[in-house]
Formats: C-alpha cells, structure tokens, sequence
C-alpha cells in the first residue's frame, strides 16, 4: 500500500492561520523585502517562545502575507493564547522607530486540510484567508491604529475561545455578520492587549430615489448641511421661522414646506413692519452707497 499517496487524498483536520500586511502595496520594491522579513522574525520568534515544533508547522509564502497551518497535536489554545501574545509584542518591537508601522490581520479557522506538493487547500483554508482579508479587519485595524488584528471562525470562538484559557479572554472579542464569496458568516474580532473592540457600522448606501435628486453632482448630504447652516442664521434667537407665530407658540397645524433652490431664494411670512424695508438682494450699481 502506498502510504504517502493515501496522506495525500487524506484531509487532516488542523488550525489555519492566514497571516497578510497592511496596505502591502503601498511599500516599493526595497520596503517590500524588509517587510517580508519582519513577518517571518515575527513569526518564527513567536513559534519558538510558544514551544511549537518547526515540524508541526507548514508555512508557504503568500508575497505580502504567510499561510501556515498547525497539526492536530499541537493544543489550539497554544496558538490563540501564548503564539497570539507573543506574536502581538514581537511586532511592537519591530515597528519601534519605524514611521510606517508593520500592521498584521490574521485569520484563524480549524478544519479539513488537504496536503500535496504544492502546498495546503481545502474550504478551511478559504476560510481562514478571506477573514484575514475582510474589510472589516481592515477598517478595523485602521479605525483603531492597531499592529495587530485577530479574526477568528464562529465555530473556533465556540468551540476553544468562549471557554478560555491562559493567554484567552472570550471577552475581549466582538462578533460580526461578514459577507463572504461564499455566504453570510460569523466572525470574531480582537485586539490583542485591547478591549472587546467597538464593530464599526457601515454607512446606509444612498437609494436611487436619493441619487435621483442629486443635482450638478452635489449630493443631499451637503444641500442637507447647507440648509440647516442658512437656517440657523435666519432663525432669531434659535427659534425657527418656520414655527414661529405672533403668539409665540408652535401651531400644531401649521403647513410643511420643501424646497429645492438654485440661487437666492427669501420667504417671508406674518411680518410686520414699521418702516420701509428692501427685501432682496441688490446688485450692480443700484447696491453702491454714494458718498
């Protein structure tokens, strides 16, 4: 029987770590290779101090990131506890004295891996890449000025996070909904060294209807700020025009207006005046003063 052919078509279930750079493509050529450089140190140092075997460990090269996975015999704990801090603080001292700091996304999920002479494959270590590579890590790493974000499966927080363990703290993650090319998932998020991280809520994208009203390109957002900044300066002592009456309360029946102006635009309702008064603007000679 040939026994390495039958490893081959065997998939072994082990802990898959998706480790990619920030903004790696922001470096030149030179920058590149330090970079390259720093997350292998990182790495490996961080394998030695959590007494993880080399053998244990297969490692491929991904250009602005690494793919490992981890055997079964080595405790998963291990790697999110020990493995996660040493790796967090070998990064601080890398990125001392350096003015664009090395920043790190890792994603982590245990599944079926299949190995060949090329390297790893298999939905485990799809998994495991796109949460490295979700732009909520992203956003997340820089909303927070962070080195360091973990991303973890919903099933590998279940499973070994929520119980703890040395190193571990279920409370210091927080989960999201992440929409893969595969599907909706659950994902847990955590900053190493850091609280439970606030999930950063996406802005509601613009409907047609809201598109439609758009005009020149300038969009309502700004017509909304531009409009309450006039009626502010309009308003007498905060009190808005619109609601104003000569009794000074507000009418509970009274008419709302909308507009959408191109230009100057007054409105003037319920006034009276004591003396005579120019409503508009006057331009040309008509505005200048004589001396």
């Amino acid at each position: 029987m040939d026994h390495d052919a039958m490893d081959l078509a065997e998939a072994r279930y082990e802990l898959v770590i998706s480790v990619d750079a920030r903004r790696s493509g922001e470096y030149d050529d030179v920058d590149k290779q330090r970079m390259r450089e720093r997350i292998y140190r990182v790495l490996e140092a961080a394998f030695t101090h959590a007494k993880v075997a080399r053998d244990a460990v297969h490692m491929e090269d991904r250009g602005d990131g690494v793919l490992l996975s981890v055997a079964g015999r080595i405790a998963v704990t291990r790697l999110l506890g020990l493995w996660m801090v040493e790796v967090h603080e070998n990064l601080r001292d890398e990125n001392r004295g350096l003015s664009v700091p090395l920043g790190l996304r890792v994603g982590m999920h245990v599944g079926p891996v299949r190995h060949d002479g090329r390297g790893i494959s298999g939905r485990a270590v799809d998994l495991a890449c796109r949460l490295a590579d979700s732009p909520l890590a992203r956003r997340l790493l820089d909303a927070e000025r962070a080195d360091l974000v973990l991303v973890t499966s919903q099933s590998l927080y279940e499973d070994v996070v929520s119980s703890g363990g040395k190193f571990i703290e279920p409370a210091h993650f927080s989960s999201a909904r992440l929409e893969l090319k595969e599907g909706e998932v659950t994902a847990w998020f955590h900053l190493p060294g850091r609280p439970a991280p606030e999930i950063p809520t996406a802005a509601p994208a613009a409907s047609d209807a809201d598109r439609a009203d758009d005009v020149d390109g300038v969009d309502d957002a700004r017509d909304a700020r531009d409009v309450s900044d006039t009626r502010g300066a309009d308003d007498a002592g905060g009190v808005d025009d619109a609601r104003r009456v000569d009794d000074g309360e507000d009418r509970a029946d009274a008419p709302r207006a909308h507009y959408t102006v191109h230009g100057d635009m007054s409105q003037h309702s319920d006034n009276v005046y004591q003396q005579p008064v120019h409503i508009g603007r006057i331009t040309g000679d008509a505005g200048r003063r004589k001396g």
